[in-house]
């Protein structure tokens, strides 16, 4: 309801400020007063008594207490993952689902850690959130419940980690922002992309200058999950209540932006010294939905007769303030090899992981480095944080590594006190792509402007850093 309130009202503004002809005549376009991005969510004060939260520090914690809420594929992983860090204890696990707690109980027994509290009541995160014995909120939740959770465990004095997306509106991402710099207390995105062995190479290279000045960036999230979409309960991959395929039949634009966007966000120091200004959004009509759900249900089942929004391909243009570009894709329903592309391109180089993993440097910018010089350079370049734990995280595996990567650093950085590597600005602008885009595919690709989520602080730092007690 409230998204086809606010179409709605854009289509009567749009055709008002001259955007769309009327009564058929033909609009002029005047060089001398260009269109603006249309400000759809303006950037709304600063509430009095709050102050930004970039690189917040808060109190040391000796052990953090754990509680995981949602205990599916990404849960699970969490619990075994969290069970090889010393510094961390859990200490509730809650799910609807009994034998997913089991499992999860199981798991804590097999690494030699005490069992956990168990809770199976829908409302029992809001419990957990108030103990007292806990310090983080970790959500592995379908993706309704991300931000309700996070802003209630903040409320309860709580550090909360969740699962992607963080938010799926900005009037949810502002209430991310708002909680976290009311609270003080840590918000972060679990964006395990980052921490991907190639993504934190050419994050070191960029910061040491490897590729000059980066003009623009790619990122995507395309990866067939027809299979898991229609996967009924009981089969391979099935999503608790299909909830995932409701998504897909419900909203047309880019999804699932973060997997894409997180690496070069940091690698463009977005939200901390640039901050993306505004976005286009196309999609291509759907096919892929239906055409597999005729394949496996018949014609006339319910599934292939029903209308999916989702178009196959949502791509998503970004400008940012300092003049980068940033093209962002989202398909989860084309027969296609799996790619995040991650590709950076600048002033003295350029690098790309998928459908090739390579990189070009001047002087010889034209031709790919021999496979024996990327491996050489990718040594050179290997980020610290990859030449400290890498080689566990490699053993203890989570799409080889980035996923213990990104579980290690949350808790290094609670357990000294020092700033988290992901932000709640970082989650709310990443997130916030969502929404924006469904705006603008529905308005013909108009072009929308970004909230500011630092409400300006992006302009007191220069970089990203993910720090060290060193």
């Amino acid at each position: 309801m409230r998204k086809s309130i606010i179409i709605s009202l854009l289509t009567a503004f749009i055709m008002l400020a001259g955007f769309t002809s009327c009564n058929n005549s033909s609009q002029q376009y005047d060089p001398a007063k260009p269109f603006e991005a249309v400000d759809v969510f303006p950037t709304p004060p600063r509430p009095a008594g709050q102050s930004h939260v970039l690189e917040l520090r808060t109190e040391p914690l000796e052990k953090v207490r754990v509680a995981i809420i949602g205990l599916g594929m990404r849960g699970q992983g969490a619990v075994r993952r969290l069970s090889y860090i010393d510094e961390a204890v859990i200490v509730a696990l809650v799910d609807v689902v009994p034998s997913s707690v089991e499992r999860a109980q199981q798991t804590l027994e097999r690494m030699g850690r005490p069992k956990a509290d168990a809770y199976t009541d829908a409302e029992a995160w809001k419990e957990v959130s108030r103990r007292d014995d806990i310090d983080l909120v970790y959500i592995c939740t379908h993706w309704d419940l991300h931000a309700p959770i996070a802003i209630y465990a903040m409320e309860n004095g709580k550090h909360a980690a969740t699962e992607i997306p963080a938010a799926l509106t900005i009037d949810e991402a502002w209430d991310l922002v708002n909680t976290a710099e009311r609270t003080r207390r840590h918000m972060m995105m679990l964006e395990n992309t980052n921490y991907d062995f190639f993504e934190m190479a050419t994050l070191n290279m960029a910061q040491q200058g490897v590729f000059g000045e980066i003009a623009h960036a790619e990122g995507a999230y395309i990866h067939d999950l027809r299979s898991m979409l229609f996967a009924e309960e009981g089969e391979p991959g099935h999503y608790w209540d299909m909830w995932r395929l409701e998504h897909n039949a419900e909203k047309d634009g880019s999804l699932y932006p973060m997997h894409g966007l997180g690496p070069i966000a940091h690698i463009l120091n977005l939200n901390r010294g640039d901050r993306m200004e505004y976005m286009v959004s196309v999609s291509s009509g759907q096919f892929g939905l239906t055409a597999y759900a005729e394949e496996k249900f018949g014609k006339d089942s319910d599934y292939a007769k029903r209308e999916y929004a989702k178009g196959d391909m949502n791509t998503t243009l970004i400008k940012t303030a300092r003049g980068k570009s940033i093209k962002i894709q989202h398909d989860v329903t084309s027969p296609r090899p799996y790619s995040r592309i991650h590709m950076l391109s600048g002033t003295k180089g350029f690098a790309q992981k998928w459908p090739r993993t390579g990189i070009a440097l001047e002087p010889d910018g034209h031709n790919w480095l021999s496979d024996e010089r990327l491996d050489s350079l990718l040594k050179v370049y290997e980020h610290p944080i990859v030449t400290e734990v890498g080689e566990q995280a490699r053993q203890v595996g989570g799409h080889g590594g980035m996923d213990f990567i990104m579980d290690y650093r949350l808790i290094y950085c609670l357990h000294h006190g020092l700033p988290l590597d992901q932000d709640v600005y970082d989650a709310a602008s990443w997130s916030a792509v969502i929404e924006l885009s469904q705006v603008s595919v529905a308005n013909q690709g108009m072009p929308v402007q970004f909230p500011d989520f630092t409400r300006g602080a992006w302009k007191e730092l220069e970089t990203v850093t993910y720090y060290t007690i060193d």
